[in-house]
């Protein structure tokens, strides 16, 4: 085996852009998920190292010398985060002549060619599913050879091999927490909406929606839910408890956890039995028979994609989803005690200014504990950037998705909504779902019962307030 670094670079101060976020960007609140995309590879290549830049808060300067130590270095990378990523290759390279450098990640596959013209630095890139293609990599076998690999040949030319097969028999992966425990520092992830310190993995990939604007399930995971079996799960759930008793809460980040029922049910009977506090992705769909089951067997918070208000929009971006459905669902959770964050995004295909009034209304309305506003963003090989620029509601100048500071933009723009409209009405949204007296009052009393918990939602107050004055001043 070549000795192996898994890199997610350093890039923007706080950048959560890791191999499991779904929207790189920095966030409102200090903000990390874990990189579980590259912590796979990286159990399966035995004396690799991982290191995570951002959550661990480590410069260029401090990861540079390390490309001294290794062979093959694997970067994962993002539309926003891709320049300054080759930045990174291309010191590495100066440091190290003879490393060999590998990209992975959504950006690059969708666009390898473009990729690997980017730089002379980048050798490869592992296209989709990259776990064994990048094993075979390290293992040294010619690049030619190598399934789902983009490449250059001895003549320079950029070759893309072909397609590796997707992978089917997911207890093949071997399980992420015990690179989690060598290599990474859990305290150093947060999530506002989560218990602190978290762990997060996957329990399965792809996701049967079509959300035209979703990133994983049409650049890397696909549309078939491929899971492990709910022994193999609870193994490592078992496992990580052992590895880290201070977990407080387990989170499963595949797409939509709740797209198997019977299995949902099967893997929280289980953890019933641990005795864990867990939370999951999930549609606002679940039967309320199946709710009660997830939560007497210790499912504490649901992560729920609302995205709008507005039925049309659900329709347009093919969310699957009925306003009216969504609402039963959150009031069956609200009833039987399970919290939910919910997200919703603005300036999706539709949008009006009345649209988004009608998003905060059905917001307020239905109350999820916290929540997060994103702003629409086309990322390669999604259908929604296909749109966006057959339609001309994208500009090339705003391609990164992210401004210098690593903030959220607003790339999207419509003939009777501009850039800044759609901008502007983030910050009004989370004011009018947080400033009410019945919001407040609940924080309030979160915060008096826990200690802890005063320490943590003040810090985050003060990082929420800050992060509006930037995006006030950057915009």
């Amino acid at each position: 085996m070549m000795k192996t670094l898994f890199l997610h670079p350093p890039s923007y101060e706080g950048f959560d852009g890791g191999a499991g976020s779904r929207y790189q960007a920095r966030r409102e609140i200090r903000s990390f998920w874990y990189p579980t995309w590259l912590a796979q590879p990286a159990a399966l290549v035995p004396g690799s190292r991982l290191i995570d830049a951002p959550p661990a808060r480590l410069t260029l300067e401090q990861v540079l010398p390390l490309a001294s130590d290794y062979e093959l270095a694997v970067l994962h990378t993002s539309t926003p985060s891709f320049a300054s990523d080759v930045k990174v290759a291309e010191a590495m390279r100066d440091v190290n002549p003879k490393i060999k450098l590998g990209f992975v990640g959504a950006r690059v596959a969708v666009q390898p060619e473009e990729s690997l013209k980017a730089s002379s630095a980048i050798d490869f890139v592992a296209r989709n599913e990259f776990d064994f293609t990048v094993k075979e990599v390290a293992e040294g076998r010619r690049f030619a050879e190598i399934d789902g690999l983009s490449h250059r040949d001895a003549a320079g030319a950029i070759v893309h091999n072909r397609e590796r097969a997707v992978l089917e028999d997911m207890d093949r992966l071997p399980f992420v927490t015990e690179v989690y425990k060598r290599d990474l520092t859990i305290e150093d992830y947060f999530i506002g909406y989560l218990k602190h310190p978290y762990l997060s993995l996957y329990t399965g990939r792809g996701c049967k929606s079509r959300c035209t604007f979703c990133l994983w399930p049409q650049t890397v995971g696909g549309h078939r839910y491929r899971v492990r079996s709910v022994g193999h799960v609870v193994e490592e759930i078992r496992l990580a408890k052992q590895l880290f008793p201070q977990v407080k809460e387990f989170f499963f980040d595949d797409d939509t956890f709740t797209d198997n029922l019977p299995r949902a049910e099967a893997i929280a009977r289980e953890l019933g039995r641990l005795g864990v506090t867990w939370s999951c992705n999930a549609k606002a769909n679940v039967p309320r028979d199946t709710l009660k089951v997830l939560r007497d067997n210790g499912l504490r918070l649901l992560l729920v994609g609302y995205e709008s208000g507005n039925q049309q929009i659900l329709h347009n971006i093919k969310k699957g989803m009925l306003v009216d459905v969504a609402r039963r669902f959150t009031r069956d959770c609200h009833e039987l005690g399970v919290t939910i964050h919910g997200t919703f995004i603005l300036g999706l295909p539709g949008e009006t200014k009345e649209t988004i009034e009608e998003t905060i209304r059905f917001a307020t309305e239905i109350n999820p504990h916290t929540i997060q506003v994103s702003l629409a963003a086309p990322y390669p090989g999604t259908f929604l950037h296909k749109q966006a620029v057959e339609n001309g509601w994208f500009d090339a100048d705003h391609a990164e998705l992210v401004d210098e500071h690593g903030i959220q933009i607003a790339p999207l723009h419509y003939p009777h909504l501009s850039h800044q409209e759609i901008f502007d009405s983030v910050e009004h949204f989370y004011r009018r779902f947080y400033f009410r007296a019945g919001k407040i009052a609940s924080i309030v009393g979160e915060m008096v019962r826990s200690p802890e918990m005063m320490v943590r939602r003040l810090r985050e107050g003060v990082e929420f307030f800050q992060f509006l004055r930037e995006r006030e001043m950057a915009h």
